[in-house]
């Protein structure tokens, strides 16, 4: 009797399955034959570690970097979970946290909320255990908790077989079907050991971020769980000291590129070629976020020279610029809590602010007022409407799975 034939690559085997269809099975990391040096490779992996170390440097010099990076995150949060089609902006996600019970903002608002509490589930997490599986089901857990997907085994990897193509596609029509669930547990424990080895960082966190989207654990989630992979990575290695490396805006502006480096992997064994890109994302991202810091400092800096300038401006509403840092959208009722005022002090304090174009108010109500950190904000929203509006809101690819 004639067997199917197997297809093997250096990443992996294409095996036929009794259902008229072939999964991947990726090979075992690291590749083999390893990686070949050539000059741009080298150049590109020194390029990005000078980025890298420009952009932890700079970080540290903040005023308040927690702050930053917090807003950092919440920015990168909107960015992944447009990928996957959600409509929330970095405003709507700011507004949600300033007041929870706003009903104009967007349903899919919450999927955001919890990209962050995942990003700092995960950094929270790594002070006490390895990036490991067992965290990464956590992560999950967290991502898709009450919000779309929740339906498909949060925290849990998947026992049934998934799918990636366009709408409609089927296994057998599928863009790309990953390992079956038996050869996915196999993958995923040469996955745990791989990232806890030894190896260059940036090309371990390439290398893993690839191998992960190709093992396709979980019936939703992946693309969000694999762009955490990468920051959470780079913490644990000790390359940032702060999570301020982010992708997502690099994967989405180069979306075809991405799927295209992607699959040479798959059928050609093509990791050189994914590595260049990913490492030219990382030099360009880091540059990017560098820049961010730099312009945050020099807003924080013009504020203060003009309230200095200003003889009526008062400690309250000094007080109140440091906070707007850490709350870029407030109401008055807010400022007054953190501030430890009456409702008057806080309302005198915004509007001095709002005089100087500081803030600006979003609702044109006489009540429950919301003040936007306009240059603060204006800085993070500059660094996405290069976006075309045509890609926000449209998933990457969609991923099908039975049931």
């Amino acid at each position: 009797m004639n067997q199917p034939q197997i297809l093997r690559t250096r990443a992996g085997t294409h095996a036929p399955q009794s259902g008229g269809y072939s999964t991947f099975v990726p090979a075992a990391l690291p590749p083999i034959p390893a990686i070949q040096w050539d000059d741009p490779l080298r150049e590109l992996l020194s390029a990005a570690d000078r980025a890298l170390g420009r952009l932890d440097g700079v970080a540290s010099i903040l005023p308040n970097p927690d702050f930053f990076v917090a807003m950092y995150v919440r920015h990168e949060a909107v960015l992944s979970s447009q990928i996957e089609g959600t409509q929330s902006t970095l405003e709507d996600v700011l507004a949600f946290e300033s007041d929870g019970n706003r009903s104009n903002l967007p349903k899919d608002v919450s999927e955001v909320v919890n990209y962050v509490a995942a990003m700092n589930h995960g950094l929270a997490r790594l002070k006490e255990l390895p990036l490991c599986l067992r965290l990464l089901k956590e992560i999950h857990e967290k991502l898709l908790n009450d919000a779309r997907g929740g339906e498909r085994s949060p925290g849990e990897f998947r026992k049934t077989q998934n799918w990636i193509g366009p709408q409609a596609s089927t296994l057998a029509t599928a863009t790309f079907v990953p390992p079956n669930p038996d050869d996915m547990q196999v993958a995923l424990t040469n996955f745990e050991q791989y990232i806890n080895s030894a190896e260059l960082p940036l090309l371990q966190c390439g290398i893993a971020h690839a191998q992960f989207e190709t093992i396709h654990p979980f019936l939703d989630g992946n693309g969000r769980v694999g762009r955490l992979l990468i920051t959470l990575l780079l913490c644990e290695k000790g390359i940032l000291h702060r999570p301020l490396l982010y992708l997502s805006h690099y994967f989405k502006m180069h979306r075809a590129q991405y799927y295209d480096r992607l699959m040479a992997i798959r059928f050609d064994g093509d990791w050189e070629g994914w590595l260049k890109f990913f490492l030219r994302g990382v030099e360009e991202v880091s540059l990017a976020a560098t820049n961010t810091a730099r312009k945050i400092l020099d807003v924080r800096e013009s504020i203060r020279q003009q309230l200095n300038a200003l003889s009526i401006a008062s400690s309250t509403t000094r007080r109140l610029l440091d906070y707007l840092f850490e709350s870029p959208m407030l109401t008055v009722r807010r400022a007054a809590e953190h501030l430890e005022c009456t409702f008057a002090t806080a309302a005198s304090a915004i509007a001095q602010l709002e005089q100087m174009g500081v803030v600006e108010e979003l609702t044109g109500q006489q009540r429950n007022r919301m003040y936007r950190f306009k240059p603060y904000i204006d800085v993070f929203v500059q660094q996405t409407i290069s976006m075309s509006a045509d890609d926000v809101g449209k998933p990457l690819q969609a991923t099908r799975a039975p049931g």
